[in-house]
């Protein structure tokens, strides 16, 4: 199913299902109430951005500290592998379900509810943002405990009454001290409307980083070599450019006629850089059409040469990064390397990279023009908060790191 689709789906079948959730668990808890236990297992529910499973990592990890509990994890199967870049999650305990086709997408959404109780899940975290699917997911999962954003006196993107632990979500502080209110909402020792009521320090705000073993990167350049055509030299500086986005919000791609100039200005500064343009294998073609129009034999195709595991050893080897607000940016934040995001719809406030990172932001008076509230949409089809950024200004900002990287005549001594 497209994104709008499931948009429709989520608000035409979401709204009722969760009214008569509402309803049944209510009648429910007069005849049975629920038994309250210890956190014991804590289930996590983010199904459709890849990035956040790298921005609620914090969480994960408190949650593991101080509530010392076993964690899992429901996701669309095909961002699975963004769970095993921090693995803090064990694999045995990530539960997918299968989006691409409505029949399978029930069929997963059924067994998953016996899968809860098998596992004795006491407890679930719904990460989405007002989504009604995954606030039936949780309703449904019998768990004593569930944990979720409410939207308390804010208008629309009704979802039922189906939390125990309402959270405030509040949209002046980044996401990733939202997630981490959620686990401070199961830390309270009394009931609190709304949770929570604690600060959020940004030392709080860590990941765990990736450590490339030593071998690795000579395999990374053998196995881009063999994808390219082209010998990937030691003493090359590597320069990372993803120019696309999700289908779920393409109005932050910037302009690919922008990309090639700057890789144009990037090569035409250095002469010992190779760009690399990486993304999904999707997107091989028009990341060899960009190549074709640039014409350089130091601007290689690498879309779709690369697991999603891979990528942290690729970032490792890196001189830096330039990408559109997606997923690459959050990857790349357990890495050094640095990276500049661009961003238009959406605001690095709210959801900057955890990392090494530098956001190129208009900061238009229209933007960011999506939120929790108008279900990440818009109307928008003319991106000018993209528009506004200019080659000059995104190669102003990543200059400086390339001018301090070492000549290839001192490469080859080390």
């Amino acid at each position: 199913m497209n994104v709008d689709t499931m948009r429709a789906v989520d608000k035409w079948a979401g709204i009722p299902l969760t009214f008569l959730l509402t309803l049944l668990n209510r009648l429910i808890a007069l005849v049975r109430p629920t038994r309250s236990r210890s956190v014991e297992r804590i289930l996590f529910i983010e199904l459709s951005e890849m990035g956040s499973t790298i921005l609620v990592d914090p969480a994960l990890q408190k949650a593991k500290k101080e509530l010392d509990a076993e964690l899992f994890f429901l996701i669309f199967e095909k961002n699975k592998g963004s769970l095993g870049l921090t693995a803090t999650i064990a694999p045995e305990n990530i539960r997918t379900l299968r989006e691409n086709n409505l029949f399978f997408l029930i069929l997963d959404t059924m067994t998953f509810f016996f899968w809860c109780r098998k596992k004795g899940i006491d407890t679930v975290v719904d990460l989405e943002l007002f989504s009604r699917f995954t606030a039936l997911l949780s309703g449904l999962s019998g768990c004593c405990r569930r944990v979720g954003f409410y939207a308390f006196h804010n208008e629309g993107l009704y979802r039922g009454e189906l939390l125990t632990h309402r959270i405030a979500y509040n949209p002046h502080i980044h996401i990733a001290k939202n997630f981490i209110a959620m686990i401070n909402a199961l830390l309270s020792e009394e009931k609190e409307v709304p949770y929570s009521k604690k600060r959020v320090e940004d030392s709080e705000l860590i990941l765990p980083q990736y450590r490339c073993p030593p071998d690795e990167p000579a395999h990374m350049r053998k196995l881009l070599a063999k994808y390219t055509g082209t010998v990937i030299a030691k003493q090359a500086h590597l320069v990372l450019i993803n120019p696309n986005a999700s289908e779920l919000l393409p109005q932050r791609r910037w302009m690919r006629s922008r990309y090639e100039m700057l890789i144009e200005k990037i090569l035409a500064h250095r002469q010992d850089v190779l760009v690399l343009i990486t993304g999904a294998p999707g997107e091989r073609d028009e990341a060899a059409e960009m190549c074709a129009r640039i014409g350089s034999d130091r601007c290689l195709n690498c879309a779709g040469a690369l697991k999603l595991a891979e990528l942290p050893i690729l970032y490792s080897m890196a001189a830096l990064m330039v990408t559109n607000d997606s997923g690459p940016g959050h990857f790349s934040a357990i890495t050094p390397l640095p990276t500049f995001v661009l961003f238009g719809p959406e605001t690095p406030a709210l959801y900057g990279s955890l990392g090494n990172s530098t956001p190129i932001f208009a900061g238009l008076t229209c933007s960011p023009c999506v939120s929790a509230a108008n279900h990440r949409k818009t109307p928008c089809t003319d991106n000018k908060c993209l528009q506004a950024i200019t080659v000059e200004q995104v190669f102003s900002a990543v200059r400086p790191v390339l001018d301090e990287l070492p000549a290839a005549a001192e490469q080859q001594k080390k």
